[in-house]
């Protein structure tokens, strides 16, 4: 897939622990484009969830810029924001990997709020058996939701099974955006 030009609007979707905040910010950083985080719209700090209208309208307001790297869910508004993207790119890693990866980082970061989330909103292990079980239960409810979405793209797709293609995307990135500033 040519990146000529670059993407302005990049949408990032996968399942909890695909690696999608991690992969914004790394496209974020080489790109020089703004990264909105599901995330920090979601919560609140002291991890209050907003209501769906309100997570609904920051969505949007957040989708009608110019320029965006925008990962996450809230399904309702994924249809504005793909028809905005340059590029749609879904992580698609398996049930076992994103667990561990859950896990991992529940124990790395106990206790400290991620930069991807809301203030005060630290790891906790109480949520954890939680989280696991709901990764569990909607791993394929999610996995085909996400292809029926990548179907429906008239956009690019870039569909991510390993952190080695992850890695030369954000490189193929890199190398457009570079080339597009000389």
């Amino acid at each position: 897939m040519s990146l000529a030009p670059p993407p302005r609007r990049i949408m990032i979707v996968g399942q909890p622990g695909s690696g999608k905040s991690r992969l914004a910010k790394e496209i974020g950083d080489v790109t020089g484009l703004p990264v909105i985080h599901i995330d920090r719209i979601h919560w609140q700090p002291g991890w209050v969830e907003r209501t769906r209208a309100e997570k609904t309208r920051l969505c949007l307001e957040a989708g009608a810029g110019e320029r965006w790297v925008f990962e996450g869910g809230h399904s309702r508004t994924w249809p504005s924001r793909l028809a905005r993207a340059d590029l749609l790119i879904w992580l698609d890693r398996s049930t076992s990997v994103r667990l561990w990866r859950v896990v991992r980082r529940s124990v790395t970061q106990h206790g400290r709020s991620r930069p991807d989330m809301a203030d005060d909103c630290p790891e906790r292990f109480r949520n954890l058996p939680g989280f696991l079980t709901y990764i569990l239960t909607t791993a394929r409810s999610h996995r085909a939701a996400t292809a029926r979405l990548a179907a429906s793209a008239g956009c690019p797709v870039e569909r991510l099974r390993s952190d080695e293609k992850a890695a030369a995307l954000v490189e193929r990135l890199r190398l457009a955006f570079a080339t597009q500033s000389v």
